[in-house]
């Protein structure tokens, strides 16, 4: 039971986490002709969607109440 109780409780920051984070996100445009090559590379930062991070966060919770188990 501990090892569930971990588990929620990684999962749990990751949620918490996820709403103030941005993930980093790189692509690059252009067009290679032999070796010549002319392009664009752009870069923005994006928040995972707090939908997504409402369910890492109740999914935590959850694992962290599953997990707590009975102290004999």
């Amino acid at each position: 039971m501990k090892a569930l109780f971990l588990l929620g409780l990684v999962v749990l920051v990751l949620g918490v986490l996820s709403f103030f984070v941005p993930l980093p996100h790189r692509e690059r445009h252009g067009v290679s002709i032999g070796d010549a090559s002319i392009g664009v590379t752009t870069s923005s930062k994006e928040t995972v969607s707090p939908i997504v991070s409402g369910v890492l966060v109740l999914a935590g919770a959850g694992m962290l109440i599953a997990g707590r188990g009975k102290s004999s």
